[in-house]
């Protein structure tokens, strides 16, 4: 595991000419981190959109996605969710074959009930403005093989009770949802990518019930009280295999706490940017492992939550939980209380591996953080 930017970034020359970490906040320039370098400044990204898949980095690498799948257009913004019409993207969704699933156009989507994934499937927003919002929105359970990119999910609501259809040959009785933004539930190899999440009625991502191999990266995160949550609850030890990477993210404004909760399982926490949290930034029970690598963390101004980790749980057994902070920035008073010993470092395999950058660098790397606009036959540089 490298611990600073490499090719995957800027030339060198380019690198050398990059300037100091005290200036480094204001400068335009791009510096794309190694999910973006994968494809960004590919003209013709729009003709073999697939390739999207091979770019993932940590524990959620092999996500494939509808990778080896037919290209589906999704026509139809509206939603049935028992008998869902061709051309809509819970149709789409719900098919047993992998896809690839594009949109025709702008359009806002707005589930009554949640809109549950099979396995193998790909959620592009690129070249189109998509929002899932203002009902119940994503639900991935007992899948493997998901990405999503590029897309907003916001303002999601609690999704009445009722029957949903899970596949093509099956809808059955669903309780009323939370109102996440996305729900992974016993689920693996999960990508989340290049969207944006804000203000839904529970939590903008939850990865639970022993769901493992999840990479969360390249979002923008505003205006919500608990954001991630790792685990389910103290009792269920499942999520000891639990293993996510949360790299290059925004936490922008507006949020409370959770970026993330962590509880039993493992996380690789890096170059990710934090804008003045409420509570905390990073925390978690029940003995998570964390390693905050290269991130950058602006405390709010009140002299109250400095602090950017909190451990629930009384007493000090906290002590023996491995957290650990390397490279990280702290500004505005921002400190991270590290605890444990031993190695912190992922066991990431050698295709999981990324470069990591110094904290000093995150402002640049997370730059195009959320939906990017991309124009067909252009480099997806702006």
């Amino acid at each position: 595991m490298a611990s600073f930017p490499h090719h995957f970034l800027l030339p060198l020359f380019l690198l050398a000419a990059l300037p100091s970490p005290s200036r480094a906040y204001s400068d335009k320039r791009i510096l794309l981190n190694p999910i973006d370098a994968c494809w960004r400044s590919n003209p013709h990204w729009a003709a073999d959109r697939r390739a999207l898949a091979d770019c993932a980095v940590g524990f959620g690498k092999d996500a494939m996605g509808g990778k080896f799948g037919v290209i589906y257009v999704v026509t139809d913004p509206s939603d049935d969710e028992e008998n869902p019409k061709p051309g809509t993207l819970r149709f789409g969704a719900i098919q047993p074959q992998p896809l690839w699933i594009i949109f025709a156009r702008d359009m806002v989507i707005r589930p009554r009930r949640e809109l549950m994934l099979s396995s193998f499937k790909t959620i592009d927003g690129r070249g189109a403005h998509v929002e899932i919002a203002y009902g119940a929105c994503i639900t991935i359970q007992n899948v493997s093989h998901v990405i999503i990119h590029g897309i907003s999910i916001h303002d999601c609501k609690p999704g009445k009770a009722g029957l949903v259809r899970s596949s093509a040959t099956h809808y059955g009785e669903r309780q009323q949802s939370d109102g996440d933004a996305i729900s992974v539930f016993a689920s693996s190899h999960i990508w989340i990518d290049h969207c944006s999440l804000a203000r839904c009625t529970d939590g903008l991502i939850d990865v639970i019930h022993a769901s493992t191999a999840v990479t969360i990266s390249n979002n923008y995160f505003s205006q919500h009280d608990k954001v991630i949550l790792l685990g389910h609850n103290d009792e269920f030890t499942a999520d000891k295999i639990m293993r996510v990477t949360v790299a290059f993210n925004r936490f922008g404004d507006g949020l409370v706490q959770r970026m993330p909760r962590v509880r039993f399982g493992y996380v690789h926490v890096a170059n990710n940017w934090y804008n003045k949290w409420q509570m905390y930034a990073v925390g978690g029970s029940a003995d998570p492992t964390i390693f905050s690598q290269g991130n950058y963390f602006m405390a709010p101004d009140d002299s109250f939550s400095k602090q950017v980790t909190k451990r629930e749980i009384d007493g000090f057994g906290w002590k023996k939980w491995k957290w650990r902070s390397s490279n990280d920035v702290f500004l505005n008073g921002a400190y991270f209380i590290p605890s444990g010993w031993g190695t912190c470092t992922p066991l990431y395999t050698p295709a999981q591996s990324f470069p990591v950058a110094h904290g000093s660098l995150v402002p640049f790397l997370t730059d195009s953080a959320g939906p990017l606009s991309c124009a067909v036959g252009k480099a997806c540089l702006t």
